[in-house]
């Protein structure tokens, strides 16, 4: 509910990410809220792709044929899951019509146009928050307070995995280089910077060296990079590494899974958010049953207290609560899977 007692008005702006069912589960399960979901962009996608009203219709949620009709219903936020390269436009749109935004990640494909998005929303006085879901595991939570304790000691490096399916079958856009801006770099390297973001309080990366190649999956002929791995240097000696491979078979019982280890001068820790399941087999195949916290619920809960705490946007005024992770630690994120995407091309270090 709003302070004034309605339901809070929450839109979801294009089905074109996997994510986007999840979002709306997790949304029909809490109380004061109302739906509404647009994705005219659909035509574009291929026909095997359950996309704009049949998407809606089996996942049980209000449907408007144009973004026109979306944002005339006056939402209060929305959570925009369109494929990477329209993010921009849509953040700028919403931002213009004075709502809050949740953006899927990464922020944009370029970082002029993760600039432009900040600006828009400062300018509107709207929220800018990113989605990046596994900061609110309670098992990163745990580890961020052994690191903050000093019981580590000094971080000295990071290592981090963010494995998966090649995302040809769900949704063919994460493999074309144009709407996604890339592949296994920019799937995966951003979930565990923005751990890293986290850790070091937003202390920007100074270098990147980050290596790339399609020998994962070279059957399908995709047009981007199936496998990488990425090296971070930070001003404060801190190393980290990152394997962003989709290096899952297309048989696994799930999608994937992420790692995510600290070594500090006192000790070392490690968590696997994903890992937690209940499994065996049947007649279908493989059982995974994920258990846990769900993590989707956690990061929109804290973007819909931060849209009810804060209001209506007005232009200019900073709104009262900035959920984390805001549109500037998405920056610093993006800045570094674009300095990755530049190493892997050239084959040399590059600066952030």
């Amino acid at each position: 509910m709003t302070p004034s007692g309605r339901p809070l008005k929450v839109a979801i702006a294009s089905f074109a990410h996997v994510h986007a069912s999840a979002y709306i589960r997790a949304l029909q399960k809490m109380n004061g809220v109302e739906l509404l979901a647009s994705d005219p962009d659909h035509k574009s996608a291929p026909t095997r792709e359950l996309r704009g009203r049949a998407f809606a219709r089996r996942n049980g949620v209000e449907y408007a044929e144009t973004y026109e009709d979306l944002f005339a219903w006056e939402p209060d936020a929305v959570i925009i899951t369109s494929e990477n390269s329209r993010h921009r436009e849509l953040v700028e749109r919403a931002a213009h019509a004075g709502v809050h935004i949740l953006c899927e990640k990464p922020l944009a494909t370029e970082v002029a146009d993760g600039e432009a998005m900040i600006a828009a929303c400062e300018r509107a006085g709207s929220i800018l928050m990113l989605a990046y879901p596994v900061r609110f595991s309670p098992a990163f939570r745990e580890l961020k307070q052994l690191v903050d304790s000093g019981s580590l000691g000094i971080p000295l490096s990071v290592s981090g995995t963010n494995n998966g399916k090649v995302p040809l079958d769900s949704r063919e856009w994460f493999v074309d280089p144009v709407a996604a801006g890339g592949g296994a770099l920019v799937d995966h390297v951003v979930h565990c910077a923005d751990l890293i973001d986290v850790l070091t309080e937003g202390e920007p990366a100074v270098k990147v060296y980050a290596v790339a190649n399609q020998v994962l999956h070279a059957d399908k002929r995709v047009a981007v990079e199936t496998g990488g791995l990425v090296s971070i240097e930070y001003g404060s000696g801190l190393v980290a590494s990152i394997d962003c491979s989709w290096s899952e078979p297309d048989t696994a019982p799930t999608w994937g899974g992420l790692t995510f280890q600290v070594t500090g001068s006192h000790g070392s820790a490690e968590i696997a958010p994903f890992a937690s399941h209940v499994g065996g087999s049947g007649p279908d195949g493989q059982i995974y049953l994920g258990i846990g916290a769900d993590l989707d619920e956690l990061l929109l809960r804290t973007f819909l207290d931060a849209v009810r705490h804060s209001g209506k946007p007005t232009p200019g005024i900073r709104p009262s609560m900035i959920p984390q992770p805001d549109g500037l630690s998405g920056l610093r994120t993006l800045k570094i899977m674009d300095a990755a995407r530049v190493s892997a091309q050239h084959g040399e270090p590059a600066t952030v």
